[in-house]
Formats: C-alpha cells, sequence, structure tokens
C-alpha cells in the first residue's frame, strides 16, 4: 500500500527501512525522518504523516530499547535524598 505518494513510499518500504536500521544499530531511535532519510527522500507536504507513523507502528521491530525503557520515575513515587 502507497503510504507517501509525494515520494511513493509503500509500507513495505517503511518496514524494511525500520528492520534495516534496528539490524544495523539495535539501540537506535527510529522516527520518520530516520525513516526517509534511510530510504534517500526527503519529507513533502506531510498529509501521510498520520498514516505513516499507524504503518510505523505495526513493524515488530520498532520497539524501543530495553536501555531506555522505564526511565521517567512512576507517578507519586518520588526518590528523596
Amino acid at each position: 500500500m502507497i503510504v507517501c505518494h509525494c515520494n511513493a513510499i509503500t509500507d513495505r518500504d517503511i518496514h524494511a527501512a525500520i528492520d534495516w536500521m534496528r539490524a544495523a544499530d539495535s539501540q537506535t531511535i527510529i522516527t520518520p525522518g530516520k525513516i526517509y532519510h534511510a530510504l534517500g527522500k526527503k519529507p513533502d507536504c506531510g498529509g501521510c504523516l498520520s498514516l505513516f507513523i499507524d504503518t510505523m507502528a505495526k513493524s515488530d521491530s520498532l520497539g524501543v530499547p530495553a536501555v531506555l525503557t522505564n526511565l521517567r520515575p512512576k507517578r507519586g513515587r518520588f526518590v528523596s535524598k
């Protein structure tokens, strides 16, 4: 399915770019801008952004690296010195 008509980016292109970036660096934070860059393209009108992000969210490889999870303290649980 075409996700970005301006650049002819498909859902397969997005998933392939995510998989490639995750394989190259398992700790990287993946953003739409990084995906465009990996595909050698630049965003144009931005009309596809919500569909682009929805497509990204469906990727099994998108998850946040483990080292970056749970960095914020839970609400109501402040550590006092």
